[in-house]
């Protein structure tokens, strides 16, 4: 009889399952928030209070979105079931659920309902640049998208090892979050007064342009659920749970906007300690050149 002894059990194909369930549950709440959205969309002229449920909805689909986005890959690297099948169609649902269906909700939540009439020459042109800014927003979630899909297949050309506590650019569930958020924090209802419009089309393109930079952000992935962890991580984890439970408006916005920060404090840092390290070098080196070798006085010979 053979011996199991140093063999590792593969898992069976049926397994594989389990994280693609949780991926398809990601595509019906990115779906559900399209339908939702359109559904405001159409009830915003006649019942702005019934569209401002409907767009709540939509928020809180994006938002489950992101919890089911980061259990389906917690399952897959806990129980060493991620796969190439696996990879793709996490990255399709993302394009779906954190790409378009919150470009859709900002669009009809921030400018449509706000400008109901685009008739009027400022407002035409505000509608224009809010479907603009949309379409960029998709575009950068897709590109985010690619790009890390490239940079860690080991085959491809410009392979990377990726740092498992960054991520390279702001991940796409938190940018659909953080749209997600601001929506959920006024209940669905959308803003009154047009003003506004500029400033969000602004957070909105920003957040566009952090999904394709270089900057980074943190994964948490170095986070193993597998081992046992500290009794003051468990109260805060679960104290966070409550208060988000209680007071989900203010929490989530809280979470999103500092994910955001985040990022953006850290590459500032970087940036004022390589510019100090260079201040301080360029210094020294002028210190070094600026100073004259001591003259040697030889006395004459007796």
């Amino acid at each position: 009889m053979e011996s199991s002894v140093g063999r590792t059990k593969a898992p069976r194909r049926g397994a594989y399952l389990l994280p693609s369930f949780f991926t398809g549950i990601n595509i019906l709440c990115g779906f559900l928030a399209l339908t939702e959205t359109f559904q405001a969309g159409e009830l915003v002229p006649g019942s702005l209070s019934e569209a401002a449920k409907h767009f709540d909805l939509a928020a809180i689909a994006i938002g489950l979105a992101v919890l089911f986005d980061g259990i389906d890959g917690r399952i897959a690297r806990l129980m060493g079931l991620t796969s190439a099948f696996g990879r793709e169609f996490d990255s399709i649902a993302d394009a779906i659920t954190f790409g378009i269906a919150p470009a859709f909700l900002a669009f009809a939540w921030g400018v449509r309902a706000v400008l109901p009439v685009p008739g009027d020459t400022l407002f035409g042109h505000l509608t224009a640049a809010g479907w603009w800014v949309s379409f960029i927003f998709v575009i950068c979630s897709a590109s985010r998208l690619a790009r890390f899909n490239i940079q860690t297949t080991p085959t491809a050309s410009n392979y990377q090892r990726q740092d498992r506590k960054s991520f390279v650019g702001l991940p796409t569930p938190a940018a659909a979050g953080l749209v997600a958020s601001f929506v959920h924090f006024n209940s669905g209802f959308p803003v009154g007064d047009w003003l506004w419009v500029p400033f969000w089309l602004l957070m909105l393109l920003a957040t566009s342009l952090l999904m394709v930079s270089t900057w980074r952000y943190s994964s948490f992935k170095d986070l193993d659920l597998r081992r046992k962890q500290k009794f003051v991580v468990v109260i805060g984890v679960a104290g966070a749970v409550a208060l988000i439970y209680l007071y989900s408006q203010w929490v989530l916005l809280l979470i999103a906007t500092s994910y955001l920060l985040s990022g953006v404090l850290a590459k500032l840092s970087q940036t004022y300690r390589r510019g100090r390290i260079d201040v301080l070098s360029d210094l020294h080196s002028s210190a070094r050149t600026s100073q004259r070798p001591e003259e040697r006085h030889i006395s004459p010979p007796l």
